[in-house]
């Protein structure tokens, strides 16, 4: 009889969503084909996107193209280090991945968020068990209106629903107003950034002794980031890593992007 009741439920939640379907049938998360599933893409958009995964730099998180052996550490690493633990990506950032990111950002297509999260819940996996809280990169709060929603944070937001660690939006914030970073360089995006986060003096005791879990949508040359995590453990964090969607792989970054 319990299998009759199970049955009937999922063949009625079925029905309700029948006529949303209907009305707004599911597309590609790429190209807008329509797909069978919601936050799928069609076959002409699966190859195009690079999913990062091991071997890759234990700090970094960059792919390397061989398995260099335990805790070898990318040039990248060695050369600059960073002031966050470990950084993960879900998938380079070049055709589709950079398409998704930029409807989401630039398009109000928040609908793409929980799909791209769940790729980061992949990626990120080796993080969770450690963190305390999740954290997106706070937008400042004129942009925010502007743009009504942060796409950092509805990133975040996923993640933490479906890792069951707490959110936090509000423990570091955007306290000057930046250029974008779009078209400059890795030394200007690291004066742009500099000082334009802080912890407020409410969230202290919340951050104060935690190991965060920073949220963004794009790492580029890791500026923002790094600046956030600066302010976080400035705030009281005894450490920072961060996860995004998307990573543009040492070599690939053009300033334009």
């Amino acid at each position: 009889m319990a299998d009759w009741g199970a049955d009937i439920k999922e063949f009625a939640a079925t029905a309700l969503k029948l006529p949303a379907r209907l009305l707004f049938p599911p597309v590609c998360a790429g190209c807008g084909r329509q797909v069978s599933q919601p936050g799928s893409l069609c076959g002409a958009c699966w190859p195009k996107l690079r999913l990062l995964d091991r071997p890759w730099c234990p700090v970094m998180g960059t792919p390397f193209t061989h398995d260099m052996g335990e805790n070898f550490l990318s040039s990248e690493a060695i050369a600059n280090p960073p002031p966050f633990a470990r950084a993960r990506a879900a998938v380079a950032y070049t055709g589709v991945a950079r398409q998704m990111v930029q409807r989401l950002k630039y398009n109000d297509r928040t609908d793409l968020a929980p799909w791209m999260a769940e790729w980061m819940v992949r990626a990120g996996f080796e993080l969770f068990p450690d963190a305390d809280l999740i954290v997106p990169v706070p937008l400042h709060r004129w942009r925010f209106f502007r743009r009504r929603f942060n796409q950092s944070a509805e990133l975040a937001r996923t993640v933490s629903r479906l890792t069951g660690v707490p959110f936090d939006p509000l423990v570091v914030l955007r306290v000057k107003v930046t250029k974008q970073q779009v078209g400059l360089g890795h030394k200007e995006r690291e004066e742009n950034v500099r000082a334009a986060f802080a912890v407020p003096a409410g969230a202290k005791a919340r951050l104060r002794g935690r190991r965060v879990l920073l949220v963004d949508d794009v790492y580029t040359t890791g500026a923002t980031v790094a600046a956030v995590t600066r302010a976080l453990i400035k705030g009281g964090a005894s450490a920072v890593d961060v996860l995004t969607f998307a990573r543009v792989l040492p070599g690939d970054f053009l300033p334009e992007e």
